[in-house]
């Protein structure tokens, strides 16, 4: 999977995402906090706040737990380390604000904790006995990669590779990070410890939620659909008559 740096702004912003920035400053501040926790004490934040699947599907488990429900909002600004924590926040750098412009702040927010409840769902239906809590925010994430797939995949994004910088089509970085989760979904190991049902739920909210929650006049995959008021291009050797209205 190759790590988006910046895209070349394929929305028209109406206003800064603060919504995007809020989620990314709540997240690093929680990340913090659980620095500053020795082990011990950084996995029973853990699992009070963590989206633990035995609990959410009832099973009765002898650790320390916030409300189970609950959880499926709390886990979403845990995270494990540094490079889980980055590469989120990266892609929520990157693809955030242009959704948010999409959508609006409020709608935003409500997708993107939906996202985020989806994936946790998923994960639990999976694996409802388990026992190891649910961090991170990839489910809310994935939904929206897939909120930008779906409004414009051929905005350009900028991805590092070897010692370059190269410029590529958005439906090449975001299909690739879908591509890696479903390649995973075999795996009959956890050495990983990535839930990758996580992100497939969110992949999956997110692209039957941005048509619902989007601005009306938005429009999806931009890049592929003609404007009415586009004419085609005349066919060689002819000349278009004068005042012709175009087809």
């Amino acid at each position: 999977m190759v790590m988006p740096l910046f895209d070349e702004g394929p929305t028209e912003r109406s206003m800064r995402p603060y919504a995007t920035y809020g989620l990314m400053a709540a997240n690093i501040l929680v990340f913090l906090y659980q620095c500053a926790l020795d082990t011990q004490s950084n996995n029973i934040f853990e699992y009070t706040f963590g989206a633990t699947p035995a609990a959410l599907s009832g099973n009765n488990i002898d650790i320390p737990l916030f409300a189970p429900l609950l959880t499926l909002i709390t886990y979403q600004f845990l995270h494990a380390d540094f490079f889980h924590i980055g590469s989120n926040m990266l892609f929520l750098w990157v693809f955030g604000d242009n959704v948010e412009d999409t959508m609006g702040p409020g709608r935003y927010l409500a997708f993107y904790f939906m996202c985020g409840i989806a994936g946790g769902l998923a994960q639990t239906a999976i694996d409802p006995r388990s026992l190891i809590p649910l961090v991170g925010a990839s489910g809310a994430i994935s939904g929206v990669v897939a909120a930008y797939l779906m409004v414009r995949p051929c905005a350009k994004v900028g991805v590092f590779i070897f010692i370059y910088v190269w410029r590529i089509s958005a439906y090449w970085v975001l299909g690739s990070f879908v591509a890696t989760q479903l390649l995973h979904l075999g795996r009959t190991d956890a050495s990983d410890n990535v839930a990758y049902w996580c992100h497939i739920g969110g992949l999956l909210a997110g692209a039957v939620l941005y048509p619902l929650l989007r601005h009306r006049h938005v429009e999806l995959f931009q890049c592929v659909r003609r404007r009415d008021d586009e004419a085609p291009p005349p066919l060689p050797g002819t000349t278009p008559l004068p005042g012709a209205p175009p087809s």
